[in-house]
């Protein structure tokens, strides 16, 4: 097995086009064609929000998306803000690399602090997150902007 972590290229399309939909199903987010079109556009344009493929074989198995930003206290933080791996995949190291990726570019931007949040129910995903990560206990809230 050969594991591969890079940017997406475009001819990832599908296959980040059935991982994206796998990852808004999974946390029962309603997503149309046009804001998955307009997210894809940019991913590949890097508007600020950066992407990367984890393969293995060849074969896109695994997607992160992620952010940089400001806080009051620190110049630059990195939010992790999408990650999933097809389910067929799991629990061989796709997830941790794409992290790990995540954190490399963190570093390379000298951000202060790299973050994402989960479900608490999500325990497969928490199982990782709690070997290379520390839960701080917060709790997000969303308010309504519409």
């Amino acid at each position: 097995m050969t594991l591969r972590i890079a940017r997406l290229e475009e001819s990832d399309h599908d296959a980040w086009l059935v991982l994206a939909r796998g990852y808004k199903a999974f946390y029962k987010t309603e997503v149309t064609d046009a804001e998955y079109a307009i997210a894809w556009r940019r991913l590949r344009d890097d508007d600020g929000i950066h992407a990367l493929a984890g393969c293995i074989d060849g074969r896109l198995v695994g997607i992160t998306h992620y952010l940089f930003h400001t806080a009051v206290w620190t110049p630059t933080v990195c939010y992790l803000q999408d990650l999933f791996v097809d389910p067929a995949a799991r629990g061989q190291g796709v997830a941790r690399a794409l992290i790990d990726a995540v954190a490399a570019a963190a570093r390379e931007r000298q951000a202060t602090r790299l973050y994402w949040m989960t479900q608490e129910s999500n325990a497969t995903a928490r199982r990782l997150y709690d070997q290379v990560a520390r839960y701080h206990g917060f709790i997000r809230y969303d308010f309504p902007m519409n």
